[in-house]
């Protein structure tokens, strides 16, 4: 078809050459620049999945079609992700880690794992040679998923098992290094853009901090030391600076109801603010005061905004947003516009895309899905 189109275009040209003396040359034909894999997959885009308000999305394509699909990071090269999922159809009984390529989509068929299967794991993340990946699981402890608690006393509560590791494991799931082994809960790693870095949250020091260390484990170097839990956190764009969530109790009573809480392996993700701070954890300060939950951090591509999920809006605990703020505070834009739940966005490399999980197109059900939108500013 290229080839007829460019005989159609050479045709034009030497018949406007015949009709005019001043043309002694006939233009060369051109071509268009091949699409890429993306840009082929988000032309079969579905315009209804975008709500009208949502101007950040020029177009938008659904990956997963049932269970609970989150944190779907891309390959330094922008041509694979890994993500985490319960899909009991995929014959997991907890989170276990899978891997797509850019371009596909998981309606009718299953992606392949590449955790163990064994355990529960969470925060997968790429690391620079595209052919491996950290994530946290707790199979060495136990092989069975663990429990999920997710009330205690009326109140919502996320787990932090003691049991989670960090590992590497290449793309076919054989685990391939240990990165972690001190007590206590280690997870939530990501992996610093310039592919130098670690970010993790761990227990070790009695509390939820962050620390960071080589991507081949060494020099680890605690990060922050104030009382609450410190995690999700990323670098920016040049790696010189990281954000992240955090709940810092101040009274007493929270203090109390903290503590009580991590002593159990729980924390209440309830009341939390986005943090930011220098990679050496210099600089240290709170970015956003909006009450509720702000988390699930992202820098825009420039570094000098960040995208996130909160329900600073919301009476009675949702919808979950995506908004987006400058690194001094101002600005707040708000970006998508749902009713239940959009949260985990991450821009590919190029920042020419965004991955978010939303629960919109679910057909009612709770399940949360991965869809991946073509950003414009």
């Amino acid at each position: 078809m290229r080839f007829i189109l460019s005989l159609l275009l050479l045709s034009v040209l030497i018949s406007c050459k015949n009709s005019t003396e001043k043309e002694t040359e006939v233009a060369p034909a051109t071509s268009e620049e091949p699409k890429s894999i993306i840009e082929e997959f988000m032309e079969g885009s579905v315009d209804s999945l975008i709500y009208p308000e949502e101007k950040h999305f020029k177009s938008i394509r659904q990956i997963t079609f049932g269970g609970d699909n989150a944190e779907a990071y891309w390959s330094f090269d922008d041509k694979q992700m890994v993500f985490q999922s319960n899909n009991k159809d995929w014959g997991v009984g907890c989170d276990q880690m899978f891997l797509m390529n850019i371009g596909e989509t998981f309606e009718n068929q299953q992606p392949p794992m590449i955790s163990t299967g064994m355990g529960r794991t969470t925060c997968a993340y790429f690391l620079p040679d595209n052919k491996s990946f950290v994530y946290a699981s707790t199979h060495l402890v136990d092989e069975e998923c663990p429990e999920v608690p997710l009330r205690k006393n009326g109140r919502y509560v996320w787990p932090v098992y003691d049991s989670f590791d960090i590992f590497v494991a290449d793309l076919e799931g054989n685990i391939t290094a240990q990165l972690t082994d001190e007590p206590g809960y280690d997870a939530e790693a990501t992996v610093s853009p310039k592919g130098d870095k670690i970010v993790f949250t761990s227990m070790r020091s009695g509390d939820l901090e962050l620390y960071t260390m080589n991507i081949d484990g060494s020099d680890v170097k605690q990060i922050t030391d104030e009382l609450g839990y410190d995690g999700g956190a990323f670098f920016s764009p040049d790696g010189s600076k990281l954000i992240f969530r955090s709940s810092r109790p101040k009274t007493p009573e929270e203090i109390k109801e903290y503590k009580g809480l991590l002593a159990q392996g729980l924390v209440q993700p309830t009341e939390m603010e986005l943090y930011i701070c220098n990679a050496d954890g210099s600089d240290l300060r709170q970015l956003t005061n909006l009450g509720n939950a702000n988390w699930s951090p992202f820098f825009h591509p420039s570094g000098e905004k960040i995208l996130f999920s909160s329900n600073f809006e919301a009476e009675r605990g949702f919808p979950f947003n995506l908004y987006l703020i400058d690194v001094d505070g101002k600005n707040l834009e708000r970006v998508t516009h749902g009713e239940t739940f959009d949260a985990f966005p991450v821009f590919s490399n190029d920042g020419k895309y965004l991955a978010f999980s939303s629960n919109r197109n679910n057909g009612g059900t709770r399940d949360t899905n991965l869809f991946i939108a073509e950003w414009q500013d």
